[in-house]
């Protein structure tokens, strides 16, 4: 289901349209290039439709939002949407402040999103199942993650996607699950972010956005893996510069080697 998608993406290296979160820009470009896409960040309203038109996917994310950037969001959202180009939204903090909800909410509702990645929390509250967030770090998710999890991805025609110790990847109808990763990643900022941006390059070169999804989240887990494993990982600053290496040097033997999927 996911053979060959680094490789592909490596050979083709989509451009990926980023409206994103001014924390973790820097990081989020660097992981794209890792892993072996090309990342532009363009948020001003005179050029995001089109950037957006010549990218091959759009990130979206809300984790340090203004109206006017929501705005942009919803611009280049629609232009995307109009050559087929793959929008992926991360809801950063939905929940945790009325701003953030809706802005959430309304570009749902005005762009046809293909992948919603969230952590268990925002995807609980944007199911309206519930949940509860503290900045944009998950507290308490309520109730069944895969239930919310599916029918968010029925309501809107979206692969969703939610990272935690057990990744849920769903598109309503076939589950997956991935334990890859490490303790280690939640030491850092931006992991969440990251992660969006590998989701986005995969899409790039794959239509079906629950391979996509689930391809990125078995690569972004399993270099976390490896590169708290190296014996010069210490602490975070370590671990960050070895984690971006193990993205770097992912391979399709890796892949297949360390992978730990599970069906439902």
């Amino acid at each position: 289901m996911i053979e060959g998608l680094l490789t592909k993406l490596r050979e083709k290296k989509p451009l990926v349209h980023h409206i994103t979160n001014m924390v973790t820009v820097n990081d989020c470009a660097n992981v794209t290039l890792a892993i072996g896409a090309l990342p532009v960040m363009a948020h001003a309203l005179e050029e995001v439709e089109e950037m957006a038109r010549a990218a091959q996917a759009l990130v979206l994310n809300i984790g340090t939002l203004s109206r006017q950037q929501v705005d942009a969001m919803i611009l280049a959202g629609k232009a995307a949407n109009s050559l087929g180009i793959p929008v992926i939204l991360d809801p950063v903090g939905a929940g945790a402040t009325a701003l953030r909800s809706r802005s959430a909410e309304r570009i749902l509702d005005e762009v046809r999103v293909s992948v919603i990645k969230g952590n268990s929390a925002e995807i609980g509250i944007l199911a309206g199942k519930g949940g509860r967030i503290r900045g944009v770090e998950s507290e308490e998710a309520a109730g069944d993650m895969v239930e919310a999890a599916a029918e968010l991805a029925h309501r809107y025609g979206a692969v969703v996607a939610v990272s935690g110790a057990k990744d849920i990847i769903t598109d309503g109808e076939r589950i997956a699950f991935v334990d890859n990763g490490h303790p280690m990643m939640g030491t850092i900022t931006g992991t969440g972010c990251m992660l969006s941006s590998v989701v986005a390059s995969f899409c790039g070169v794959e239509k079906d956005g629950f391979c996509a999804a689930l391809a990125a989240f078995v690569c972004f887990g399993l270099a976390g893996e490896l590169a708290a494993a190296r014996p010069e990982t210490k602490g975070p600053a370590s671990f960050k510069t070895a984690f971006f290496d193990e993205i770097y040097n992912l391979t399709e033997e890796k892949i297949n080697s360390g992978k730990k999927i599970t069906r439902q």
